[in-house]
């Protein structure tokens, strides 16, 4: 027995009737969550799931899906989670190139896959709600029968527990390997750095295929504490839920954050009195949303800066640290941040480059990937692909991603800059910066916004940055969107609306 399951298994011992999961109106205790995983476990053997197979997962927010990673931590499998809303192309294509064998899914998700475009799938098809033909139906099984196929397996830790898929700019899967001791230790790295305890209550409120929600689903059940899982995000759904749950400790994504403070939604922030600690990540908060958080919320605010491939690598106390407010911290324990300038040498105090990170939280590499794995450290350390800058004291600032660096005329230009500049007018919602071609000058600057209002006065937005930057970055191309493209985390899909606008 591994040491992440190994641990469920003694809170489970110690808090048999405590509450381990909240979902929407289901809820289950530490006693019962272990039984729906045993059952998992259990019909996984009868139907030939072996050590290190992987399965396709197809699951919303639910607890099925929580109760999925334990049963794969204690069998030693790996699982390979999706968005259920992907078209069929696309998970043929991911679970075609992570050599997945079986697949678990809701009716909803499973539907509209065919077996026989799918070969290699030759394993379990596991429908956990209502009934399909041709699959494996959960509420058809006799789980009291299933004693028989249990057995013990001799878990080391190493196993990849989860190939969490991302797409590189090429589109092409490049799935992130974590072990089970990559989640383990992930998740007590958090307990350390934000002191969560066995009587906290945490929130996962973002999909539960992406790492963060993973590691706050694990977190609570590794201590003996309550996780509350969201299965949808939207802002009164995220406050109710703190509010009727008592919810005290939450990693959010700073998108989700950014809708808090709409006018609509502010005046309740201030219901939220069970809070202790909020944490920021995934992009930088925008200085104004850091200022109205807080002053409306009576708890830590904090912000971290991390990958899926190190987790956090920093972290700061905003209420704490204000005057390093547009920092996103120091290093956490054990994690070591250098800054790599172009020609390989680091970066001295105040200089811009390359962020890359020592650190114990290292993913496993990327999968069938190991050139690309080797190409994405130096030495010992992981090139995140960020640029940022380190003052005196270690803070580090983030600059902007590596590969949205708009290179005009020999000079570098960083998007964040441009769009911090726009966002500071009351008549934009979003905005975004990116090089357009430009035969003069190999690429100039545009920018795309999206309007609070039907109406935007572009002369308005042109002196606007004609006042606050610099020659080299005003934007040389305008164009008005209704949106821009985000991916179920909040986070914007620069590349799906520039390739539309780019075209010349």
């Amino acid at each position: 027995m591994g040491k992440l399951f190994g641990t469920f298994c003694n809170n489970v011992k110690r808090y048999p009737n405590k509450v381990a999961i909240y979902c929407e109106d289901k809820t289950m205790t530490y006693s019962e969550l272990a039984s729906f995983v045993d059952k998992l476990s259990a019909l996984m053997v009868k139907y030939n799931v072996k050590y290190h197979d992987r399965i396709g997962v197809l699951l919303p927010n639910n607890i099925n899906f929580i109760a999925l990673i334990f049963a794969a931590a204690k069998m030693g499998v790996t699982i390979v989670p999706l968005s259920p809303t992907l078209p069929p192309i696309a998970i043929d294509k991911a679970f075609r190139y992570a050599n997945v064998k079986h697949i678990i899914g809701t009716e909803y998700s499973l539907e509209n896959l065919n077996k026989k475009d799918m070969p290699y799938i030759d394993g379990l098809w596991l429908n956990t709600e209502g009934r399909l033909g041709s699959v494996i139906n959960f509420e058809d099984e006799q789980f009291e029968f299933f004693e028989q196929y249990l057995k013990d397996i001799a878990i080391t830790g190493s196993e990849p527990l989860i190939l969490t898929m991302t797409s590189g700019s090429t589109g092409s899967p490049k799935p992130i390997t974590l072990t089970q001791n990559n989640k383990y230790d992930r998740a007590f790295a958090t307990k350390e750095l934000y002191n969560v305890t066995e009587n906290d209550v945490v929130l996962a409120a973002t999909p539960l295929y992406h790492s963060l929600a993973q590691r706050l689903v694990i977190l609570p059940l590794l201590l003996g504490a309550t996780a509350v899982l969201l299965p949808r995000f939207t802002p009164m759904l995220w406050l109710n839920c703190i509010k009727n749950h008592s919810v005290t400790f939450t990693i959010a994504v700073s998108s989700q954050l950014n809708q808090l403070v709409d006018d609509s939604i502010s005046p309740f922030l201030q219901e939220i009195i069970s809070l202790r600690c909020l944490v920021s990540s995934s992009a930088l908060m925008e200085d104004h949303i850091k200022t109205a958080l807080a002053s409306k919320l009576n708890c830590e605010l904090c912000e971290c800066y991390g990958t899926s491939e190190i987790a956090i690598a920093t972290s700061i106390n905003i209420t704490e640290s204000k005057e390093k407010y547009k920092s996103v911290g120091r290093a956490t324990p054990n994690v070591d941040i250098k800054i790599l300038k172009s020609d390989g040498t680091f970066a001295n105090a105040g200089e811009k480059g390359e962020i890359i990170c020592k650190t114990p939280l290292l993913f496993a590499g990327y999968y069938n990937l190991p050139e690309v794995t080797q190409n994405a450290m130096k030495d010992e350390y992981f090139c995140t692909g960020d640029i940022g800058v380190m003052d005196e004291q270690s803070y580090l600032y983030f600059v902007d991603r590596k590969k949205d660096l708009i290179i005009t005329g020999g000079i570098n230009v960083y998007p964040n800059d441009i769009e911090s500049a726009i966002l500071q007018l009351p008549s934009v919602k979003e905005c975004i910066a990116f090089p357009y071609p430009d035969q003069r000058l190999g690429e100039i600057v545009a920018v795309a916004i999206v309007p609070k209002t039907v109406k935007i006065n572009l002369r308005e937005v042109k002196i606007h940055c004609a006042n606050v930057l610099g020659d080299f970055q005003q934007p040389m191309k305008y164009f008005i969107v209704e949106e821009i493209p985000k991916n179920d985390m909040g986070k914007m899909v620069k590349h799906e609306l520039v390739k539309k606008l780019t075209i010349i």
